[in-house]
């Protein structure tokens, strides 16, 4: 099972931690996020039921390309479109080249896991 795990840290910690790491000041640690997400609120909104339910349906079904995928899903492929571009710069999905310039849409990970800090410094950043 392969896992994707994800963190929550405001805007300016994420991009002190990004800073730290480009200078050499930090090392990401093994088991660390990898992916980051500026709320709990943007992490639901990426995966609500519905995307959560449309990155399964791409896993068991396989899609050849978007077109089919949309009508798979019952969903119009531009909002598609835009919905799977956003879950890729998570990490969540990837965006394949197929023939004739279709995309091929697959799902890297089994599961996420979440990352939380509860109080003011989380451990992962800066």
């Amino acid at each position: 099972m392969k896992t994707l795990k994800i963190g929550i840290a405001g805007y300016d910690r994420m991009k002190a931690r990004t800073m730290a790491i480009a200078r050499g000041e930090l090392k990401p640690a093994k088991g660390e996020p990898t992916v980051w997400f500026t709320s709990v609120e943007s992490f639901a909104k990426v995966l609500s039921q519905r995307n959560r339910e449309l990155l399964e349906m791409i896993a068991r079904e396989k899609p050849r390309s978007l077109t089919e995928l949309a009508e798979l899903a019952g969903r119009n492929k531009s909002n598609l479109s835009r919905t799977l571009k956003t879950m890729s710069q998570y990490g969540l999905v990837e965006l394949r080249a197929g023939q004739r310039g279709r995309l091929i849409p697959w799902v890297p990970y089994d599961q996420v896991s979440l990352d939380v800090s509860l109080t003011s410094t989380p451990r992962h950043v800066a």
